[in-house]
């Protein structure tokens, strides 16, 4: 089964921009939302040069990226470990028959 792409017109920091996604199109216009209010608030910081802040803004969003996914990851490990006790302490309480 194939979705089918659509055309997203975007306009990001001046810049008119068409999209082809298989997303919808209101998701991308909030992906889009999103990378100018970043923008916005480290212009407001004192950033002047609309490409160092869209930059440093890519720099952000990816920092935020690789910390949800340690986050994920630890959680993993947390699960895993839980579960790995919990198999301990049944194998304990439950009688081995020979």
């Amino acid at each position: 089964m194939t979705t089918e792409s659509t055309r997203v017109e975007l306009n990001i920091l001046g810049h008119a921009l068409t999209i082809r996604t298989q997303a919808s199109p209101d998701y991308i216009r909030a992906l889009a939302t999103y990378v100018e209010e970043r923008v916005a608030t480290i212009r407001k910081g004192g950033v002047r040069e609309e490409g160092t802040a869209l930059v440093l803004a890519a720099l952000d969003i990816a920092d935020e990226l690789f910390r949800a996914r340690d986050d994920v990851t630890r959680r993993e490990g947390d699960v895993s470990a839980r579960i790995g006790e919990l198999v301990t302490l049944l194998e304990q309480a439950t009688p081995r028959n020979a």
